[in-house]
């Protein structure tokens, strides 16, 4: 596993929010470039599993979002805070299936 020094995982949230919301409670800390709370997709609604994922466009704004809202209240629920922890293969796998869609793309180009 490698341990990220941009992503935060963030537990314990509220089964209210959304991706939004939790951008918009990180983005006092720096520049957001990614938020994601992970949906239940069983209930309907879809409501939150409960945790989610932020992440920095740098390594100190992630620091400093971590060691201020680790522990804190957000929408009545004290949330944990901690650096992601990434599967190298997956983050691989990742690259490049992006890599791929980048190729088929420069193919499809009409003018």
């Amino acid at each position: 596993m490698i341990i990220s020094q941009t992503k935060l995982f963030v537990g314990w949230l509220n089964w209210k929010m959304r991706w939004n919301d939790l951008k918009t409670e990180f983005s006092k800390y720096g520049e957001v470039v990614f938020a994601r709370v992970n949906l239940d997709q069983s209930t309907k609604p879809p409501r939150s599993k409960g945790f989610g994922f932020v992440e920095f466009a740098n390594a100190d704004d992630a620091a400093k979002a971590k060691a201020e809202m680790d522990g804190q209240e957000l929408w009545g629920r004290p949330i944990k805070v901690d650096f992601a922890k990434e599967d190298p293969n997956r983050i691989s796998r990742a690259a490049e299936e992006k890599e791929v869609v980048k190729e088929e793309d420069e193919d499809d180009v009409t003018f």
